[in-house]
């Protein structure tokens, strides 16, 4: 899959990296795949846990993606990308992210998602990602503050 992919989870980070990712797209005239991932349990061997439910969560998880993405390419007006794709998976997001993105000219994330630790600069799937990603990655940063 060439052309461009973004992860997004529903963060207002993420939320930045899907607008820069579609209006980028749009410009070199490349698809846009827009993926999320239903983090899974990891078991006590390494491997993931699924539980009854997830299907429902990924789902859910497909649905926000589908309407964060419809909002965006609403306000790109005619400068759209050709093609758009939202994809849902269940896994480890890192993970989930390089795999689908092997093939990508970039991947996009933004800075922090909707994880723990807030008061960490850099999101640990940005930064995993952007650590082992055979493709470049490109952290959308977060809007900074007027003081």
């Amino acid at each position: 899959m060439s052309g461009i992919l973004v992860g997004v989870d529903g963060s207002g980070h993420s939320q930045r990296a899907l607008e820069w990712a579609a209006k980028e797209a749009a410009l070199r005239n490349t698809s846009l795949t827009v993926l999320t991932v239903h983090q899974t349990v990891a078991g006590w061997w390494g491997g993931p846990l699924h539980y009854q439910g997830d299907d429902a969560l990924v789902q859910k998880a497909a649905e926000a993606a589908k309407a964060a993405t419809e909002t965006v390419l609403a306000s790109l007006g005619d400068a759209k990308p050709a093609v758009v794709h939202v994809t849902a998976v269940q896994g480890i997001p890192a993970e989930e992210i390089i795999n689908a993105g092997a093939d990508a000219d970039i991947i996009v994330l933004g800075s922090r998602g909707g994880g723990g630790w807030a008061r960490m600069l850099l999101g640990s799937v940005s930064s995993q990602v952007a650590e082992h990603a055979d493709v470049p990655v490109l952290i959308v940063p977060a809007v900074k503050s007027q003081h």
